[in-house]
């Protein structure tokens, strides 16, 4: 029985990994507006599959989480502050402009 749960603690975490790439495939393609259907019916069978492993985890009696090493995925770009927010005064907007006539 430990042969089994070892098994799929291993198999958790190499659905994880295949997870988070096929998440970061799909973000990218989400950002160049193209068709992400396909990938995104693969995360849904992963995660089914994630589901059942976890099921059969806890009937085994294994409680303890699953770390994976390479879990950091970059995130998007910080939003940028509206116009308004920002203080602008004439002398910052007349430098800009003559910078950018130079």
């Amino acid at each position: 029985m430990d042969n089994r749960i070892n098994e799929i603690r291993r198999t958790i975490r190499a659905l994880r990994v295949s997870m988070l790439e096929a998440e970061a495939i799909m973000h990218e393609q989400i950002n160049r507006d193209e068709d992400c259907s396909f990938v995104a019916q693969e995360i849904l069978k992963m995660r089914s599959v994630m589901s059942l492993l976890v099921k059969e985890r806890t009937a085994l009696g294994d409680d303890e989480p699953i770390l994976v090493k390479s879990f950091f995925i970059p995130r998007r770009r910080p939003t940028r502050k509206p116009v308004a927010t920002l203080s602008l005064n004439y002398n910052s907007v007349s430098r800009h402009r003559i910078a950018a006539r130079v």
